[in-house]
């Protein structure tokens, strides 16, 4: 005879609300920036096992707005047709990526205008979030594992370069610096922590909070100064400016070849690693890492 269960309707109703909002059809426009959440600095204050931890890739960060990928600025990634054609109707939010320490060759395959086939089938769109659901991460990353699972059993088809970022939790902070460890060894930037309670919204908080064994920040290039040596008639330094404080300094390490050949220009915003501050408030061992945008 057959019984009817309360409990396991309610539960069967709701993972397909959840579902669905995961599928709502794509309504942003392909030239706005969209409302992407962006990250903190990690800090001991946290409580760890409340966060989610991910590797944080060496990719660029893509939204996909159900029919094409948008950069942080709004701008258009044009991938391959054959690249998108099986893609999923709905936002996604995550990183196209090639490899570690891959970034400047990655770079150079996205943002071309007219995509090169055999440059794209080496990358991979890692997916992390789904920023029109309304529900917490707990649960949109949940439903992110029913669909990539749905589409491991072909009950969907997905390309196999659509991938999910594997999100795992974490007791405490000594076994949070331990995962860093490993994945720097590894060759990695370092983790990504995602609060489980949170919802999608498009702002910088603790919600969302990147952890690197070096801290990284913008500047506004002033000046070139030329190098020698190796790099006569080639950018040798830059003079910078931080955005917060507009204190200046210089930054002569990072760069390769091709960037001293063709540096950013004159009042561009760069970003740079360092390690720590002085005591006069400037970056210790500040080195170029890459155009802002990029």
């Amino acid at each position: 005879m057959f019984r009817f269960n309360f409990f396991a309707a309610c539960y069967t109703f709701f993972s397909y609300f959840v579902l669905m909002l995961a599928v709502l059809p794509a309504i942003a426009s392909s030239q706005t920036p969209p409302e992407l959440q962006l990250a903190n600095r990690y800090h001991p204050k946290i409580n760890v096992q409340n966060y989610w931890v991910s590797e944080k890739l060496d990719g660029v960060r893509a939204y996909w707005n159900g029919t094409q990928f948008i950069s942080k600025q709004g701008h258009i990634y044009n991938a391959p047709e054959w690249f998108i054609q099986n893609f999923p109707s709905f936002h996604l939010d995550g990183e196209l990526w090639l490899a570690r320490s891959a970034f400047d060759e990655l770079s150079g395959i996205v943002r071309k205008k007219k995509p090169i086939d055999d440059e794209w089938r080496k990358v991979t769109y890692q997916v992390f979030d789904l920023p029109l659901n309304p529900a917490s991460f707990d649960v949109r990353l949940n439903a992110l594992k029913t669909l990539f699972g749905q589409a491991e059993k072909d009950e969907v088809k997905w390309p196999l370069w659509l991938k999910l970022i594997p999100q795992f939790k974490l007791q405490n902070h000594q076994k949070l610096k331990n995962e860093l460890d490993k994945v720097v060894i590894q060759g990695g930037e370092g983790l990504m922590l995602h609060l489980g309670t949170s919802l999608y919204h498009g702002k910088r908080d603790d919600d969302l909070l990147k952890l690197k064994p070096y801290f990284d920040a913008e500047a506004r290039v002033m000046e070139y100064f030329l190098g020698k040596g190796k790099y006569k008639n080639m950018l040798g330094s830059m003079l910078v400016e931080m955005l917060d404080t507009k204190k200046r300094f210089r930054i002569g390490t990072g760069f390769s070849d091709k960037q001293r050949q063709e540096p950013p220009e004159v009042g561009s915003i760069i970003t740079y690693k360092y390690f720590g501050l002085t005591s006069k408030g400037l970056p210790k061992f500040a080195s170029f890492i890459r155009v802002r945008g990029e």
